[in-house]
C-alpha cells in the first residue's frame, strides 16, 4: 500500500487517531479484565519498569502522586 499521495501531516493525525483509539479501548479492557484483582498487580509491572528499565530514581514525589491518583480513584468509583 503506497501511502505517498496523502500528506505526511495527515498521516501522522490519523495514526496518532487510531492509535489513540486502539490504546483506549486496550486500557479499559484491561480494566475490564482486573476488576477482580487489586491495583496493586498494576503497580508491581510498572515500578520495577521505571526503576530497571528507564532508570528513574525513586523519589518522594511518586509516593505523593501516586496517593493523588489513589484518592481520585477513590472518588470517581465509590458508592
Amino acid at each position: 500500500m503506497n501511502l505517498a499521495f496523502i500528506p505526511p501531516s495527515v498521516q501522522t493525525v490519523a495514526l496518532l487517531f487510531a492509535s489513540n483509539v486502539f490504546m483506549t479501548f486496550a486500557w479499559y479492557a484491561h480494566l475490564k479484565n482486573l476488576s477482580h484483582r487489586s491495583w496493586f498487580f498494576a503497580a508491581t509491572v510498572f515500578v520495577p519498569f521505571v526503576l530497571l528499565y528507564m532508570h528513574q530514581p525513586l523519589k518522594w514525589d511518586y509516593l505523593w502522586a501516586g496517593l493523588c491518583i489513589l484518592g481520585a480513584v477513590y472518588l470517581t468509583f465509590r458508592t
